[in-house]
């Protein structure tokens, strides 16, 4: 099959409407998984045993299973129980909590690595927990953690297509659609490769620029 440049200029809209959902769809999962991930790093830290162990094994359960399996049970089965969501949300609610797991375990590994310390500086100066965590211990692992953060979410970023199975019309649903209606797939899966190649090169660069700025406050 050869290609065909005025069908490639014919689907490139469509393709670009597409690719729109996709980076929405990865900017917004990415801030419920960077919330999200927060709160189960908080919770697993508490004091109360039972709710500590019962975040460990939520957040285990989570990154135990498919994310694929996780986008059916949110779109397909929750229904069933009164509680229904568009596509897009549904995407957004199954990838960021998905990824909040690993984004949870890496505010861990942040907050773990803050002195012990500081955590004695601000009890022997009288702060309250609150203020502890917002100007003393947070200020200190977030930095280093953004590099691994940004990593996750390229990764989230690749796992896009799988939106189509619950009917998102990102980038690959837009390109099998067209693919399927012109029984031409070499000039849209081509394009489909294409645009995710240069967003991930383009994401490459700000990692290496976010490690060198700040993986030197990590160390």
């Amino acid at each position: 099959m050869e290609w065909d440049w005025e069908f490639t200029y014919s689907i490139l809209p469509l393709l670009l409407q597409g690719l729109k959902i996709t980076v929405l769809a990865t900017i917004l999962g990415a801030i419920v998984a960077a919330s999200l991930g927060l709160v189960f790093a908080l919770m697993r830290r508490s004091p109360n045993r039972l709710l500590s162990r019962t975040t460990g094994f939520f957040v285990e359960f989570i990154r135990g299973t498919p994310l694929l399996v996780q986008l059916y049970f949110i779109f397909y089965i929750l229904p069933d129980i009164g509680l229904r969501l568009s596509p897009l949300t549904a995407g957004v609610v199954g990838m960021g909590l998905h990824y909040a797991t690993y984004f949870s375990e890496v505010y861990r590994g942040g907050i773990e690595a803050v002195p012990r310390g500081q955590w004695e500086a601000a009890k022997a100066t009288n702060l309250t927990i609150r203020q502890t965590w917002v100007n003393i211990i947070l200020p200190q692992a977030i930095p280093p953690m953004i590099p691994a953060m940004a990593n996750y979410l390229l990764a989230m970023f690749k796992e896009t297509p799988l939106l189509s199975a619950i009917t998102v019309m990102e980038m690959m649903s837009q390109a099998r659609s067209i693919a399927n209606s012109n029984y031409r797939y070499i000039e849209p899966m081509t394009l489909v490769g294409v645009f995710f190649l240069i967003v991930s090169i383009i994401s490459v660069f700000g990692l290496r620029w976010l490690e060198r700025r700040y993986g030197r406050q990590g160390r």
